[in-house]
């Protein structure tokens, strides 16, 4: 840790100077860091992208057994009606 100096003589300064400039070092480290990240973001959106293709397809197909059974339930609905009515008119 520094003293407390009442002056600083060239050469403390240049200390300094050389002290602080580390952080330069820093700086560059930290900038390759951002670009693999970057390089990471792009690729978990592209996997998040697929992802999200393969759900829709998902979506889609539910969507259309939903229908299904819903067309199939009414039929079977509508058959046990005319079944009933049949029934009933006759017996």
């Amino acid at each position: 840790m520094y003293l407390m100096r009442e002056s600083w003589t060239d050469e403390r300064l240049d200390d300094f100077r050389d002290e602080v400039n580390r952080f330069d070092d820093v700086d560059k480290k930290f900038d390759k860091v951002d670009k693999r990240f970057d390089r990471f973001e792009g690729e978990v959106d592209r996997r998040f992208d697929k992802v999200d293709h393969e759900l829709n397809r998902v979506n889609d197909r539910l969507d259309v057994m939903a229908r299904q059974l819903m067309y199939g339930v009414l039929t079977m609905t509508g058959g046990m009606l005319v079944l009933a009515g049949a029934v009933l008119t006759h017996g």
